[in-house]
């Protein structure tokens, strides 16, 4: 659940500031924020989470997969331990939170975008309010309906998502045990001759 609720809040602070970045329409930041949005979408989030491990290990030759590194696995529970418990959990949802930043940065590009060419925009303009407060005060309130409309997807996506990337990074989350149910269902039989796939 912690991986979960850090994926969402991961997602939302990287969708908003991106999104505000590319706000002008075929600027640099608008060419930005399309490209972090379709490598979210285009990349598989375990090619993610086998590249993190790789450059992990080699880079800062720190172990990403498993919940706790070797030295905290046995040892009593303190600053240092809780600590080593944070850094795959945020690895973990840096990656799932990716795709759903990919997704918000798409809807609010387009909801911004069509909010910026009403009519009260344009009016605010004329009347000389300053760029940024015009912004910030009505079409990027009108833009946020995705954050409160997409939390009811993105957090059963979230869960299911996390199944792969769970045993890749070898994290004991809820993915893995929905998957071990699955297969323990699926080889439930009563005749000997069923061959069970693992």
């Amino acid at each position: 659940m912690a991986v979960s609720v850090a994926a969402i809040i991961l997602t939302w602070a990287l969708a908003l500031p991106s999104h505000l970045l590319g706000r002008a329409q075929y600027s640099i930041g608008d060419y930005i924020a399309t490209f972090i949005g379709f490598a979210g979408l285009a990349v598989p989030s375990f090619m993610l989470a086998l590249v993190l491990m790789y450059f992990g290990f080699t880079l800062f030759n720190m172990n990403i997969g498993g919940l706790f590194s070797d030295e905290f696995a046995q040892a009593q529970w303190s600053l240092a331990k809780a600590w080593d418990l944070v850094k795959p959990s945020a690895a973990a949802a840096a990656i799932l939170g990716l795709a759903g930043t990919a997704q918000l940065i798409r809807i609010m590009r387009a909801n911004l975008l069509d909010e910026l060419r009403r009519p009260y925009v344009v009016t605010a303009r004329a009347r000389g309010l300053a760029k940024w407060r015009l912004i910030l005060k009505y079409p990027v309130r009108v833009a946020l309906n995705p954050f409160a409309s997409t939390v009811g997807y993105l957090l059963p996506y979230v869960v299911s998502g996390s199944i792969i990337v769970s045993l890749v990074l070898s994290l004991p989350t809820s993915g893995p045990l929905l998957l071990r149910a699955l297969i323990a269902q699926t080889c439930s039989c009563r005749h000997q001759s069923c061959s069970c796939w693992a």
